[in-house]
């Protein structure tokens, strides 16, 4: 049965390269023209197409338009120019999201991040204050755990097994060599061991809605405690029972039920 709403593609021209973006309409309820947008941010390794129907799901279920890039250097994007830098969090909430929000026009907007997603969640929350009115995490990381880099080293030698990199070719195409080696090259490199959500960060000043899995192989409970306490509007953090890294495809129903009641009444 096909979900109640509709579809938009468009591409996004910056200085670097194109984004391609998606944008979600709900068909039925509220108009989503007075509700403020949410805008996804991907993890290390994704793209829109990896979200799945999830944009679909969240744009039924909180009555409100979403939207979703690829990330330069991912999914259909242009080519990221190099490695990426040490502060691409905040680099991307400064730069490419201030580029797509004012290609779209928008103004005030939720974001909602899953993994790094997560962190420059909190980055554009900061970044974008006067226009933020409520940010999400899903399995964000707030600092490199111990459980995280045994997680990426653990991911990286599956990848150097024998047909694993043609998974990432699928969503990525010939970018997917890139696009593992800024994952690992970036969370494993020495220098970036002292990384921590709050270098990327001035203040938030909305409420922040933290949702982590109870067996996330990348982070520890101790993640979404700290990066609840980076919003003094209030925040809220919830622990998923049996789930790991990918509460929007583990547990949809929980995470659709959670995000929508967080998001009544803050428009």
């Amino acid at each position: 049965m096909a979900l109640a709403t509709t579809r938009e593609t468009l591409w996004i021209d910056t200085p670097q390269g194109r984004l391609l973006c998606c944008r979600w309409f709900p068909v039925l309820g509220a108009d989503p023209v007075t509700r403020p947008p949410i805008f996804l941010l991907h993890d290390s390794l994704g793209c829109i197409a990896l979200w799945r129907d999830f944009p679909e799901q969240l744009s039924e279920a909180t009555g409100r338009e979403v939207i979703a890039y690829d990330r330069l250097g991912f999914g259909h994007s242009d080519p990221y120019p190099g490695s990426l830098p040490r502060n691409f969090i905040r680099d991307e909430a400064q730069r490419f999201f201030a580029l797509v929000k004012q290609a779209l026009q928008i103004e005030r907007f939720v974001v909602l991040g899953h993994s790094v997603g997560g962190g420059m969640a909190a980055a554009c929350a900061s970044a974008h204050a006067a226009h933020c009115t409520a940010w999400i995490t899903v399995a964000a990381q707030a600092f490199v755990e111990d459980r995280t880099v045994q997680g990426i080293r653990a991911a990286q030698a599956q990848f150097a097994e024998p047909g694993h990199m043609a998974r990432l070719e699928k969503y990525h195409g010939d970018k997917a060599s890139w696009v593992l080696a800024a994952w690992t090259g970036t969370w494993l490199a020495e220098d970036f061991s002292d990384w921590t959500i709050e270098r990327e960060i001035d203040a938030i000043h909305c409420p922040a809605l933290v949702l982590h899995g109870e067996h996330d192989e990348y982070g520890s409970v101790c993640h979404p405690q700290r990066l609840a306490q980076l919003s003094p509007a209030g925040s809220e953090w919830v622990i998923l029972s049996d789930c790991q890294h990918v509460p929007h495809r583990e547990k949809p129903d929980a995470v659709l039920e959670v995000v929508a009641r967080f998001l009544r009444g803050r428009d």
